[in-house]
């Protein structure tokens, strides 16, 4: 950078004097503006983020166990971030190592008298995931069970001496060696191994299996141990877990498996009472509603259930629990906050309490783990200023945070994040998470980017947003605005809110992020000539939306997993059952103008918008076709700016560290090239290969 007055010559004194002050002005922003470049969040930052993903407290409340995200380096065997175990006293202080390095545990559990610690992990080449044990002063772990097919979940019997398991029916030794001679065929959603549910007595190592010609999806012991509820199906297809789940108690005396639950819709965690006399569910309200959304008890002896959910209750409850024989304790999301409530079942058994409000903790979190008297609980806590962290929590007071996993987080300039709302076109108050850029000046309009989440039975929390696939604080630090919108059928405000989208794909739910954009630009903060748009699976259609149907609000998308074509899509999806119950209302037959009026390939032909389209060639939620279908589209009808990358062995959303590496660069080099930098549709598009910043050492 050259400034011409740099050139002049100074005479006298005081000319040298006033030189020497412009350049020590200059050389003090320049300075200042270095610093800030270089304490702004970075890609390689949030590729080596680590998180907390769970934290159980031992029954008597004294000890934390919580496993920690260790992200796989660049060159490293591709796969996902190993999960680290340690323990931490509930007062703070240094947590200790139990499980480390390149290994991954989860499931973690303490056993009914707090000696163990049980969890999941898959130890040595080609080895089944089994329960392992290790003593919680500390020790070797030991391997406890044997599955031949792994073992996929788990439970302690109360006694502490027995554990029950869930793991898939083995293949049998005909139709082992038939795949191995070359007939191993696929018959699709035919010749289903179910899930079998299984009990170990520890001490000789045996296993029976339970339940047979019937799939087992989680189970929860009752109190004294002579019955366990289990949720169950009748086919292992993720389709009959969304839509066709309910519960049964098994009566471990007799073997007989009698069904307790007639839930219409989807289904959430079930808990027994102290006593074993009742169980709390969440479930949705309807066979429509989009997600669970309700708490509900009934007794074990098979009366009618109740629903303890206030009235047009505008959240979602999460999950349900027990404080005591007569309270139930739930978690909900209400709007961008998360909280957790108790109701008595006396009286009327629907009002409610809130024992903890995330907003004014200033966390949001999931279910909290606690202790046999319900004093003291262990949560996973984030923010817009961290990743998930350890917090205790004692009843009636504020929780404390006892771990900080990303110390060099605090060098490091964030924007601000906080809730905004605005009003759509037809008067609904939709709300949203903000991120300003960093160095933020009231005044000025800036770039944009808006981050659409999934599903769309999802909302986004004032949590820590940022992650590969939508880097909110690394836009931030490159100077945009990131809007993160709860359009309608988010959950987080109440069944009607969230029933909003029904048989009404990319109707008012994307009109609702459209008046998002306009109220930014309305508000200053957004230049309005400069607006991205991004996300993934249903945030992908949403996407593929703004690529084509509202191809004037935005210069780029960056289209993850997405729809585009919704015939296609429900004739390729794992969930059609779902999609069906839901989200469409009615079969594709009775729908077949509107699938295709409501898909984006449709409005193909008119798109103005830079489109970047990625995702897993191993999807079944959404299939890789929809990817291509789109693009195909697009470059028919000569769009200049389209571009398609694939990840091989990549399911719905990817796993291993390679694809985090590449998105998070790709996204970023898409929209500064498009939206910051405003370069134009009919130029050159950004570098294909940008393996110069995967951090590998390559040859040149």
């Amino acid at each position: 950078m050259t400034y011409s007055y740099l050139s002049i010559r100074s005479r006298t004194l005081a000319g040298r004097l006033v030189l020497f002050s412009l350049l020590t002005v200059v050389a003090l922003v320049w300075s200042t503006a270095m610093a800030v470049a270089g304490d702004v969040l970075t890609a390689e930052d949030l590729l080596k983020t680590k998180s907390v993903l769970s934290a159980e407290i031992s029954p008597d409340g004294k000890w934390i166990a919580f496993t920690v995200t260790k992200p796989r380096k660049a060159a490293e065997k591709p796969g996902s971030a190993y999960r680290n175990l340690f323990l931490i006293s509930r007062a703070g202080g240094e947590a200790r190592p139990f499980v480390t390095g390149k290994q991954s545990v989860r499931g973690v559990q303490w056993s009914p008298d707090g000696k163990y610690l049980a969890f999941l992990m898959a130890r040595g080449k080609k080895a089944k995931t089994q329960v392992w044990r290790i003593p919680a002063k500390g020790g070797e772990a030991t391997q406890i069970t044997s599955s031949e097919t792994g073992v996929l979940s788990y439970g302690w019997h109360p006694d502490g001496g027995k554990i029950a398991y869930v793991a898939k029916t083995a293949k049998s030794v005909r139709e082992k060696e038939l795949k191995k001679k070359g007939y191993g065929f696929v018959f699709y959603e035919e010749n289903l191994k179910h899930r079998n549910l299984h009990l170990l007595d520890i001490a000789n190592g045996k296993a029976e299996q339970l339940t047979q010609d019937i799939t087992v999806w989680d189970f929860k012991f009752a109190p004294d141990g002579k019955s366990i509820a289990v949720s169950v199906s009748e086919k292992n297809l993720i389709d009959h877990r969304y839509a066709f789940r309910t519960i049964h108690l098994l009566n471990l005396a007799s073997r007989e498996l009698s069904q307790l639950s007639n839930n219409p819709g989807k289904l959430g965690n079930y808990a027994f009472s102290p006593d074993g006399s009742r169980l709390a569910y969440a479930a949705a309200l309807t066979q429509s509603d989009n997600q669970v959304s309700q708490a509900y008890v009934i007794p074990v002896n098979g009366e009618e259930p109740k629903n303890i959910t206030e009235p047009d209750f505008r959240g979602h409850v999460s999950w349900v629990g027990w404080k005591d024989k007569s309270t139930v304790v739930y978690g909900a999301n209400e709007g961008v906050n998360t909280t957790i409530s108790t109701v008595k079942l006396t009286g009327n058994g629907v009002s409610r309490k809130v024992i903890l409000d995330g907003g004014k903790a200033g966390i949001a979190f999931k279910r909290p783990s606690s202790s046999h008297d319900f004093g003291h609980h262990a949560i996973v806590g984030q923010s817009g200023e961290h990743p998930g962290e350890v917090f205790y929590w004692k009843s009636g007071s504020q929780p404390k945070r006892l771990t900080t996993t990303n110390a060099w987080l605090a060098d490091r300039d964030l924007g601000k994040q906080e809730a905004i709302q605005y009003k759509a076109r037809d008067g609904q108050e939709v709300e949203g998470l903000l991120i300003y850029p960093v160095g933020y000046k009231a005044g000025e309009s800036y770039p944009t980017i808006i981050v659409v989440h999934g599903g769309p039975e999802s909302n986004w929390t004032n949590r820590w947003i940022t992650r590969y696939s939508e880097p909110g604080q690394v836009f931030a630090g490159r100077g945009y605005a990131v809007f993160y919108p709860n359009y309608r059928s988010s959950t987080g405000y109440g069944v009607k809110f969230a029933a909003a989208g029904y048989n009404d794909a990319a109707g008012v739910e994307f009109d609702d992020i459209a008046d998002g954009i306009d109220h930014l630009v309305a508000e200053g903060i957004t230049d309005k000539d400069r607006v991205g748009l991004g996300g993934g699976s249903y945030g992908g259609f949403a996407s593929a939306w703004f690529s084509t149907y509202y191809t004037k609000y935005v210069k780029a998308v960056c289209m993850f997993v997405g729809i585009s074509d919704l015939v296609s899509k429900r004739g390729t999806t794992d969930i059609a059952y779902e999609e069906l119950f839901v989200h469409s209302g009615k079969k594709l037959e009775e729908m077949w103008q509107q699938s295709l009026e409501r898909s984006p390939i449709y409005y193909a032909h008119q798109s103005k918008t830079a489109t970047l389209i990625y995702g897993g060639l191993a999807d079944t939620r959404v299939d890789p076709s929809q990817s291509r279908e789109f693009h195909r589209r697009l470059k028919m009808n000569n769009h200049p700016a389209v571009r398609l990358v694939q990840y091989p062995g990549e399911p719905h959303g990817n796993r291993k560290q390679t694809g985090h590496i590449d998105v998070v660069h790709r996204v970023t080099d898409w929209y500064d090239w498009y939206v910051k930098d405003a370069k134009p549709l009919d130029g050159p598009m950004p570098p294909l290969d940008i393996s110069e910043k995967y951090g590998l050492d390559l040859p040149e």
